[in-house]
């Protein structure tokens, strides 16, 4: 089998990695750099266990704006990004090309939808997929030929999501997070879903219906809580099943590209995160000791 393709939700990583890691790690001009640190761990951990053909790394809008359209709470109770973070993510992709990986970034959708869109790709052309990040809506990407590496609390490695491991942990298959989401609703991004219908009750309607769309055209047989949320919410479900569901965004395959550990050691040095420099630099000519 060919080497799979690794796309990494950079917003996701970095700041996972800046509330796992203090910010008194600092590098040039005492900006923290502990984002920076954890993210680059965690990727170039990744790439060392999977040997990926190449790497890209995605970013995006906050909140795209047809999301945004569909409900206004969509994201709005997130907090500022904090300065020191903010810093980070400006710096973080001339820290990653050094290591040869590719930059992606949509300014109409978010990080999620380039991941979505690459994996697409990468199967399409007869090719499997690695995606990493700390968002469960990714689940829904999980496939034969695609594997969510879903990051663990902080940055303490990541768990593999296949279909059987989306299905043995909310009760249905992949291709039904989307509708399974807003059911439930997601509190990380505003989502409230259907009053009074749970985890358990939106995993149940959906294995008996079918998908979000046929248990609303069929709420008699429900219980009258769940029969009236299902009537009286019809419009807004189908909002938020439409931003729950990832979008394609057209790009191009990137070509492969082999670990480059001297050129991310140049580049982490340039931002003043010298131990990380002459660790890479020390594996480059033993990898095992990445």
């Amino acid at each position: 089998m060919s080497a799979p393709l690794l796309a990494v939700d950079a917003p996701s990583l970095l700041y996972r990695a800046w509330f796992a890691l203090p910010d008194s790690i600092k590098g040039a001009g005492g900006m923290p750099v502990n984002a920076l640190l954890g993210a680059t761990n965690a990727i170039v951990r990744v790439v060392a266990d999977h040997a990926p053909r190449a790497v890209v790394i995605c970013d995006g809008a906050e909140a795209a704006s047809y999301r945004v359209e569909r409900y206004g709470g969509y994201h709005a109770d997130r907090p500022p990004v904090p300065e020191g973070l903010q810093a980070q993510f400006d710096r973080a992709g001339e820290l990653f090309a050094g290591f040869g990986w590719t930059l992606a970034r949509t300014d109409e959708l978010e990080a999620d939808d380039l991941l979505h869109s690459f994996a697409l790709a990468e199967v399409e052309a007869g090719g499997s997929a690695l995606l990493m990040t700390g968002d469960r809506d990714m689940f829904q990407c999980a496939a034969p030929q695609v594997t969510v590496l879903y990051l663990k609390t902080g940055v303490r490695g990541f768990e593999p999501m296949d279909p059987a491991a989306v299905e043995a942990r909310y009760g249905i298959g992949p291709e039904l997070v989307p509708d399974f989401i807003a059911l439930r609703g997601d509190p990380s991004d505003g989502l409230p879903g259907a009053r009074g219908i749970g985890e358990k009750g939106a995993a149940d309607l959906l294995r008996r219906h079918g998908s979000l769309e046929a248990a609303l055209a069929n709420p008699d047989g429900e219980k009258p809580r769940v029969a009236r949320a299902l009537r009286e919410q019809a419009d807004e479900l189908r909002d938020y099943l439409a931003i729950a569901a990832l979008q394609r965004v057209a790009v191009d395959r990137p070509a492969d590209a082999p670990l480059d550990l001297d050129g991310g050691a140049a580049a982490a040095e340039a931002l003043g995160m010298n131990r990380l420099a002459r660790r890479l630099r020390d594996a480059a000519g033993d990898p095992a000791r990445l």
